[in-house]
C-alpha cells in the first residue's frame, strides 16, 4: 500500500505493508480484505485501471458505506455509463485506453453501481470533483476538513488544478 506520509508526514497514522489477505468476498466483490477485522474498512480489488488497482469501502459511525473508487475511473460520467472509457489508435495501429483491461474496468463500475444502489453507498472516485461542486452528497462532504473544502471552493473557481 502506498505511505501516506509521501503527501503530508503530519497526517500519517500508519505505517502500511504489502497486504497478505486472506481476501473474501465482500457485497458484490469477489475478492476483499477485512482490512482491522471488524467490518468497518474493506480493501477491494478493483481490476481493470491497471494491475494491482485497489478500492475500499468504509463504514463510517453513522453506519453510512462510502466507497474509494480510487482510479477505477475518472468521472461521474463514466461511473453512470453516460460516456464510455476512451481509447483511440496510436500511429502504429495498436489502440490505447487509459485502462489496461476495459472489460475488468466495466465489470468493476458494475460493482461499485451496484454497492450504490442497493446498499445506497456513496461514491468518491478519483480525479471526480462533481460532488464537490454540486455540494449535494453531505455524507462525502463530511469526510472534507474545513480548509480542504475552502481551498477545493477556490481551486473550482478558478479552473485551477487541485
Amino acid at each position: 500500500m502506498w505511505d501516506g506520509r509521501f503527501f503530508d508526514p503530519e497526517k500519517a497514522t500508519e505505517n502500511w505493508k504489502t497486504l497478505e489477505g486472506p481476501w473474501k468476498h465482500f457485497g458484490p466483490f469477489e475478492n476483499a480484505m477485512d482490512l482491522f477485522g471488524d467490518g468497518s474498512f474493506w480493501i477491494i480489488q478493483a481490476p481493470g485501471h491497471m494491475p494491482g488497482n485497489l478500492g475500499a469501502c468504509a463504514r463510517l459511525a453513522t453506519g453510512d458505506w462510502v466507497v474509494l473508487g480510487s482510479d477505477c475511473c475518472h468521472s461521474r460520467a463514466l461511473f453512470t455509463g453516460t460516456k464510455e472509457f476512451a481509447s483511440f489508435e496510436l500511429p502504429d495501429g495498436i489502440t490505447f485506453s487509459l485502462h489496461e483491461d476495459v472489460p475488468a474496468a466495466t465489470d468493476t463500475l458494475e460493482r461499485m453501481r451496484i454497492m450504490e444502489r442497493k446498499f445506497g453507498a456513496h461514491v468518491a472516485l478519483a480525479h471526480d470533483t462533481a460532488w464537490i461542486e454540486r455540494e449535494n452528497d453531505s455524507i462525502l462532504l463530511s469526510l472534507l476538513d474545513d480548509e480542504f473544502r475552502c481551498d477545493m471552493r477556490v481551486a473550482l473557481k478558478h479552473q485551477a488544478p487541485f
